[in-house]
């Protein structure tokens, strides 16, 4: 199946990697078409999904499943008036019917947003009302569904509402019993790579979500990122750790991942377990695994040593920075190393760690990803020299549009006109280049603290707090100062058995200073009990420094 879509699968070394590889975008691509019915059609026995959750349930489906029961859902969307072009919000944690929907709607042309079920009554009127949604599904989680009754007497729009249940919910359609009584009997519909296929509303670190379009061409570009960064084989099972509702289901859960031909693990839970997960590893021999940094933190404070997860065969990460004291600490227990990816919900992978030929440097995400043209810039958009901080951007985004890059901020030119400027897209993100090639995060343009003339960035002090034991997870900020202009704040959940105390403060406080330079150290410590998190669980630090500028004015 790959085959059609990249020449070469082998390379001697990163530099023929970036300059050969390329991606071939079929007229008329549709995932749904070319990739899920086109195996049921090869292969039609070949596992596509292995679903399973914490009551003991779990079901195998081949890709031959996977065409008639999405064929099955297309003709339920029709039926309730979805056609090309309409806007569906899927909110289905990771039960079957997550995959199942998006197909169907790739296959009708119609526009998937997907999201998680931890919307509140507000983010449900928003998205509606922002993006004219016509349906709404969602699982049979009890808050949930009153938030969604509630949003829609709110909603400009008033989007037909659909439950996956095993029990009938009174004012919801009852989608799997509709699926299961629908018709299979399917006819295909036209698509092109141009049109809308994808919505994701973006984090919302700071300010309200952005609305991220995606066309039809995006799943080819996370080729690169199943094949060549999260390595995965056909056949075998992947298992990255994301809710549906996250774009990081869509660079670790069905796109690049059944293209290449691997088996999507589906571990269906509404709260992460580091044991449950273990004893999941073992049971079905993972190969590979991805998941956040602050999964692998939390997996290490197990006794990581009473589990076999010696099938797998790659690690990676992505989300937010892998700080070098969690990448050794596995390397230790397991002999390999976690590959470091980054991107964003308007992309698939820009730079990580590909193949074998890219050595893993601690610290540094690694090079960039050969379907893109990255570079580091300063304020007049000219490419900085290595050593030099500046903006992470895309050239050449007007001249020839990069696969798997966002196509716009929907309905949002001024997010657009912000973003896209001189032939560029500029992520929003700090970084650096060292002398090897390697790119160095620094953080978001608004995070970074400018100190006494100093610039920090967050990511190095909380990496170096990070290798202090009593340290479980931490966000560093940035807190005005009359003198300073700006100081370094940490705010800090801790480890079991360690409890907040000025003494305890001052000794993360020496901590820091030697392990990185002193002027970085955290001037403000706060101890909490979680840190703000959006959605997809990436660290809210714009909350943090909202809620510190609202102290300092009481």
């Amino acid at each position: 199946m790959i085959e059609k879509y990249i020449k070469r699968f082998s390379y001697k070394n990163y530099d023929d990697f970036k300059q050969n590889y390329s991606i071939n975008v079929l007229e008329n691509f549709n995932f749904a078409y070319d990739i899920v019915d086109g195996w049921a059609k090869t292969e039609p026995d070949k596992k596509a999904l292995y679903w399973c959750n914490d009551d003991g349930e779990e079901k195998l489906f081949t890709f031959s499943d996977m065409k008639r029961l999405s064929d099955k859902a297309a003709n339920v969307f029709l039926s309730h008036g979805i056609k090309k072009g309409d806007v569906v919000l899927l909110m289905l944690m990771q039960r079957p019917e997550a995959w199942i929907s998006m197909i169907a709607l790739h296959k009708i042309g119609a526009i998937v947003i997907p999201a998680t079920y931890q919307l509140t009554e507000k983010d449900i009127v928003y998205r509606c009302n922002s993006a004219d949604i016509k349906m709404i599904v969602c699982v049979d989680h009890e808050d949930l569904m009153e938030n969604v009754k509630n949003a829609i007497t709110k909603c400009e729009t008033k989007p037909v509402l659909a439950v996956v249940s095993k029990h009938p919910v009174e004012g919801f359609v009852d989608f799997r019993k509709e699926i299961s009584q629908a018709s299979d009997d399917f006819k295909k519909m036209p698509t092109s790579n141009s049109d809308p296929m994808l919505i994701y509303f973006s984090s919302g670190t700071t300010g309200m979500p952005k609305m991220v379009m995606h066309d039809f061409t995006y799943p080819l570009g996370h080729i690169t990122t199943a094949k060549f960064w999260n390595q995965v084989e056909e056949n075998k099972y992947h298992l990255t750790v994301s809710d549906s509702g996250w774009a990081k289901f869509g660079w670790g859960k069905i796109y690049g991942q059944w293209i290449v031909g691997a088996t999507v693990v589906a571990y269906d839970t509404e709260k992460f377990n580091a044991v449950k997960m273990l004893e999941l590893i073992q049971r079905i021999k993972l190969t590979t695994f991805c998941a956040p940094p602050t999964v692998y933190r939390f997996l290490l404070k197990e006794d990581m040593e009473k589990y076999d997860i010696s099938s797998i065969k790659h690690f990676s990460t992505a989300g937010e920075p892998l700080n070098p004291e969690v990448q050794n600490k596995l390397e230790k227990l397991t002999g390999k190393k976690i590959n470091e990816g980054f991107g964003q919900s308007e992309s698939t992978v820009l730079v990580g760690y590909f193949s074998n030929f890219t050595p893993v440097k601690p610290g540094s995400m690694g090079k960039p990803a050969p379907i893109y043209e990255i570079d580091i810039v300063d304020e007049d958009g000219k490419s900085c020299e290595d050593g030099v901080v500046g903006a992470l951007v895309i050239r050449n985004t007007d001249e020839k549009h990069p696969v798997g890059l966002f196509r716009e901020y929907y309905k949002d030119p001024q997010a657009n006109e912000k973003a896209f400027k001189n032939n560029m897209y500029n992520t929003g993100d700090t970084a650096w280049r060292d002398s090897d090639g390697y790119l160095w995060f620094v953080g978001r343009s608004d995070d970074v603290i400018k100190c006494s003339g100093y610039r920090i960035g967050p990511f190095e002090v909380e990496s170096a707090l990070f290798t202090h034991p009593a340290v479980l997870e931490c966000a560093v900020t940035a807190v005005p100062d009359e003198i300073r202009g700006q100081v370094v704040k940490a705010t800090i959940v801790l480890a079991k058995g360690y409890l907040p105390s000025d003494a305890l403060k001052k000794e993360l406080q020496n901590h820091v200073k030697v392990n990185t330079a002193p002027y970085k150290y955290p001037r403000v410590i706060e101890f909490v009990n979680e840190l703000p998190k959006t959605s997809s669980g990436k660290i809210k630090r714009g909350q943090i420094r909202a809620d510190d500028l609202k102290k300092s004015m009481n």
